[in-house]
């Protein structure tokens, strides 16, 4: 049974970089054609994929992100984390990691294989 766990702070202040980490079990993050996800969603703005690292350590980006998000893993923790920089309250959400076999992109949360519960991050001062 996979499984994954997001960790972070729930509470980030402007302008501060928030770092996420996801935990997987049941599965090693190399396993070949499988996409590691970060995506969130907001009543506002619905579900946006962010960053993704593939089953090899190439990395994508969202176009509207990429100049403030870090995606990066570390396969002997069987981690993978993000980092959104220059955080604003626009970015307040439920940020979830998920793992998707193949490289088209999910459009809905019931489309990724696996994902983590989810865990709400907001950005306040």
């Amino acid at each position: 049974q996979v499984q994954l766990q997001e960790s972070g702070p729930g509470l980030v202040k402007p302008s501060q970089t928030l770092s996420l980490t996801c935990t997987v079990s049941g599965e090693t993050i190399t396993t070949t054609d499988y996409y590691y996800y970060w995506i969130r969603q907001s009543p506002g703005k619905g579900l946006e994929w962010m960053a993704r690292v593939r089953y090899n350590g190439n990395a994508y980006y969202s176009p509207s992100l990429k100049s403030r998000t870090s995606i990066s893993r570390d396969t002997s923790k069987n981690q993978f984390t993000l980092q959104l920089s220059s955080v604003t309250p626009e970015d307040t959400a439920v940020y979830y990691c998920a793992v998707k076999k193949g490289p088209v992109v999910p459009r809905t949360l019931n489309e990724y294989d696996y994902r983590g519960q989810g865990m709400q991050v907001t950005v306040s001062s």
